[in-house]
Parts: C-alpha cells; sequence; structure tokens
C-alpha cells in the first residue's frame, strides 16, 4: 500500500512551471529520499502534499487512518524556530496545546527521551546546541503520533555524533510503521537511510526506485579488482590470456588486478580461475555507481 500517491500534480506561477504532472509513489512504513539541486521544485511539491500551497492542477493522496488528514502528518523544517527561554518540555507542552492534544507531563517527557534530550527536559533551549534543537524538532513533529513524517534537512549543520543519533532515531521511527519523507542535500545519508528515492531537475521526476536498482540501471559495465597474492611469471601470462578471454581493460598493479566485464555471473568465474590457478586471492572489489554519480547525470538524461 502506498501512504502517498500523486497523479499530475502540477504548480504554476503565472506562466512559470515550477512542478509540472508529477506522479509519485511512497509505500507505507517506507524511508523516501526526495533529491533534487536548489530550484527543483521539491519545496513546492512538499508544500502542495502538506497543505501550504494549493495545488494548479493533478491530484494528491495521503493515506492515514483519520479523516483529518493535518493530524495524522508530523514536518520538521530545515529551520525550526523555538523560544530560547523556554526549555524542552515547556515547548512541547506550548506546541501539544497548539494541536489541541491532551498529553501528560510523563507522556511528553517519554518523547523527549526518546530523541535523547531526556537529560535536557527543563534546560533552555538558548542553551542548546544545534544538534540538540534538530532533536527538539523531530520530538515536536512527532507530538501527534503521526504516520507519515516530513524530514527536510534533519542533520544539516549538526555534529558527526548527533547525525549518527539521528540517523538511529530516524530508522526506529520508521520501523514502528510511520512513513517517513526525506529531503536531504547529504547524498551519503540518502544512500544509508532510504529504501527508496526520487530525484527532481526542473519540476518533474527524472528518476525512481529502489537505490540498488538503479545502481544497476545507470551501471554500463561492471568493474572488478582482485587484490592477489604473488604471481609466477608463467602463471601471470596464462592468466591474463584467461582474463582477456572474459573481460576487457585489463591492468595489471604490484599485487591487484582489474578488468571491465558486463556481468556480474563473470565474477565467480573470476574467483574460480584464480583458485584453479592456486593463487591466492585476499579481496575482490566491485565498483558501483554512486548515488552522487546517479544524482549528477540525472539532468543530463
Amino acid at each position: 500500500m502506498y501512504a502517498i500517491e500523486t497523479h499530475n500534480l502540477t504548480k504554476k506561477y503565472g506562466e512559470k512551471v515550477v512542478v509540472n504532472h508529477v506522479n509519485l509513489k511512497v509505500k507505507k512504513g517506507s524511508i523516501f529520499g526526495f533529491l533534487g539541486k536548489n530550484g527543483a521544485g521539491k519545496s513546492t511539491f512538499i508544500n502542495m502534499i502538506t497543505g501550504l500551497c494549493i495545488p494548479s492542477s493533478g491530484t494528491f493522496t495521503l493515506r492515514v487512518s483519520s479523516n483529518n488528514v493535518k493530524s495524522k502528518i508530523g514536518v520538521l523544517p530545515d529551520y525550526s524556530a523555538f523560544y530560547d527561554d523556554l526549555t524542552a518540555l515547556e515547548h512541547m507542552n506550548y506546541f501539544s496545546k497548539i494541536l489541541n492534544l491532551k498529553l501528560s507531563k510523563n507522556e511528553m517527557i517519554r518523547l523527549l527521551e526518546y530523541v535523547g534530550l531526556g537529560d535536557a527536559a527543563k534546560v533552555k533551549v538558548k542553551k542548546y546546541s544545534f544538534g540538540m534543537k534538530k532533536k527538539l524538532g523531530i520530538a515536536q513533529a512527532l507530538l501527534n503520533n503521526p504516520e507519515i513524517l516530513f524530514l527536510d534537512e534533519p542533520t544539516s549543520g549538526v555534529d558527526a555524533d548527533s547525525i549518527l543519533t539521528i540517523h538511529t532515531l530516524i530508522r526506529n521511527i520508521s520501523k514502528d510503521g510511520t512513513t517517513i519523507f526525506l529531503t536531504s542535500h547529504n547524498l551519503n545519508e540518502v544512500e544509508k537511510l532510504c529504501n527508496e528515492i526520487a530525484i527532481m531537475d526542473k519540476g518533474e521526476i527524472r528518476v525512481q526506485g529502489n537505490i540498488d536498482s538503479l545502481k544497476r540501471s545507470f551501471q554500463e559495465n561492471i568493474t572488478v579488482t582482485i587484490k592477489c597474492g604473488k604471481i609466477s611469471t608463467e602463471k601471470y601470462k596464462e592468466l591474463n590470456d584467461q582474463l582477456n578471454l572474459i573481460g576487457n581493460s585489463i591492468q595489471w598493479e604490484k599485487d591487484q588486478v582489474s578488468l571491465i566485464v558486463k556481468d556480474e555471473s563473470v565474477i565467480p568465474i573470476v574467483n574460480k580461475l584464480f583458485v584453479k590457478m592456486n593463487v591466492d586471492v585476499f579481496r575482490i572489489q566491485v565498483y558501483e555507481p554512486t548515488l552522487e554519480e546517479i544524482f549528477l547525470r540525472t539532468g543530463e538524461q
């Protein structure tokens, strides 16, 4: 089942088309990465499906368990605004009242503990680091126990330790069944966290799918590097001849050789060849395109 689904969703400002007939499907319970360069139309798209602006045409559906859809979504903007002289707990109480939620003090404290702010629940926000404010923003977005959570740059500007903590938190939220729609300029982060991605360019979805499947579709050839033990002159010549029969662009270095093959089914054949000739194989590395390469090539298509 899809938690988010759009059909020809379009937004125009005058004659300028910002989002152009976007068809997007996000599986329920997944962590979905939404990528695009600045000005690609990502924010406008998110604003439409979260109710902040009205589409020019097309439709969208957010599937939640309530007729009041907004009561079941949470949003973490890139920069959350907080009051310096209020504590985290006071913020939680304030925002719960705005959302007309009846949460006890203990429930709010448990939510702060969940995001790693239990010890700082009664500390004023002006004493918070940027990473702590990100965690408070996530806690705020979770107040209404959302079924769909929108996270905009959840780790931008935070230190490495806080990034790891927030990543763990995102995974745990997803495991609890919440669908997470994540935008980030940190492509390594998206590659680690997301089940599927979509890349928007000039208002249109250019690429969408499972990351592993996308890598395979963007990979014209497979480069295999074998780190091996010492090879005698006789074995070297025979091995080189055999490798040329199953691959091309053979390149030898001191303790390794690389070659290009057309299909991954050739890789075990290469390994068996080394074993058959009693040459030790220490490591086999297979190059595949990174998400960054896919992202950079998307605009070229």
